[in-house]
C-alpha cells in the first residue's frame, strides 16, 4: 500500500512538474489568468453602476454582490475552462506515444491503476494552480466588500468537481490518439456536446428531457454556484470522473497488449 501511494504521488509529481518545465503550462496559466481577470472587472463594473442605480433609485436594500456578480464569475470560470482543461490534458498520453515512452511507463513496476491515478491528480495539481490564481482577485472583494464566504465556497466545490470531469474525459480522449491536436480537439467537442446537450432537452418528451438534463455538466453546476452543495451533483460528477478514468483504463490496457 505505502509503495503504491509513492508510486502514483512520484508520477503525479512529475506530471505537475512538466507543466511548470514547458512553455505550454506557462502559456496556459497566464492565458486563464488574463481572462478570469477581464471577466471580474467586466462583472464588477457590472455590479458598481447597478448598485449606484439601485441607491439613485431608492433601493432600500444594497444589492447583494453573491448573486448579482459572483455567482455568474464562477459560472464563466467554466467557459473559460472549457478551452483551456483541452490544452491541459491533450499531451498527457498522445505525447508519451508520439514520443514513444508509453512503452516504458507500461513495462515498468507501476500499475495501470497507479499511471491513471498519478496522471490525473498531476493534472488535478496544476488545474488547482489555475483556480488559485482567481484567488487573487476574490481576496479584493473581501478587502473592499462583505461577501458570504459559505457560498463562494460551495461555489469552488462545484469548479472543481466539473474541473474533475473535464480532466478525466481529456485523458481519455489523449490515450486514444498520438496527435496532440486531434486530442485537445476531440476533448473540446466532446464537453462542449456535455456543455449544451440540455439545449436538446427543449424540444424533447418529459422522459429524453429529464435524461438529457441529468447528463448536461452545467445543469449540475447551478446549484453550487448558488451555495447549494446537493449530494445527486456530486454523486453526478463522481461517477462522470470514474467513468473517464475507467475508460482510460481500458484504453491504457489495450494499449499494454498491443504492446
Amino acid at each position: 500500500m505505502g509503495n503504491s501511494v509513492r508510486n502514483i504521488l512520484a508520477l503525479a509529481g512529475k506530471e505537475l512538474r512538466g507543466y511548470f518545465s514547458s512553455p505550454i503550462g506557462w502559456v496556459i496559466l497566464g492565458l486563464f489568468s488574463i481572462l478570469f481577470a477581464w471577466f471580474f472587472n467586466a462583472f464588477l463594473n457590472m455590479f458598481v453602476q447597478q448598485s449606484m442605480q439601485a441607491q439613485l433609485g431608492g433601493g432600500a436594500q444594497p444589492m447583494n454582490i453573491n448573486m448579482f456578480m459572483i455567482r455568474n464569475l464562477l459560472g464563466n470560470i467554466n467557459i473559460i475552462l472549457l478551452f483551456v482543461v483541452p490544452m491541459m490534458t491533450m499531451r498527457t498520453y498522445s505525447e508519451e506515444k508520439r514520443s514513444g515512452t508509453i512503452e516504458l511507463l507500461l513495462t515498468s513496476p507501476l500499475t495501470d491503476l497507479q499511471i491513471i491515478t498519478g496522471k490525473f491528480l498531476g493534472v488535478m495539481g496544476f488545474y488547482a494552480a489555475l483556480v488559485a490564481v482567481t484567488l487573487v482577485d476574490m481576496s479584493l472583494l473581501f478587502v473592499y466588500g462583505n461577501p458570504e464566504i459559505k457560498p463562494i465556497i460551495a461555489g469552488y466545490i462545484g469548479v472543481f468537481l466539473m474541473g474533475g470531469c473535464f480532466v478525466a474525459i481529456g485523458l481519455f480522449i489523449s490515450s486514444l490518439t498520438k496527435n496532440q491536436i486531434v486530442a485537445g480537439v476531440g476533448t473540446f467537442m466532446v464537453l462542449l456536446l456535455l456543455w449544451i446537450i440540455n439545449w436538446m432537452a427543449e424540444g424533447a418528451g418529459p422522459t429524453a428531457s429529464a435524461i438529457l438534463s441529468y447528463l448536461s455538466i452545467t445543469e449540475h453546476f447551478d446549484d453550487f454556484a448558488k451555495g447549494v452543495i446537493d449530494t445527486k451533483h456530486i454523486v453526478y460528477y463522481l461517477s462522470v470522473i470514474t467513468f473517464g478514468l475507467f475508460l482510460t483504463a481500458k484504453s491504457v490496457d489495450s494499449e499494454r497488449w498491443r504492446g
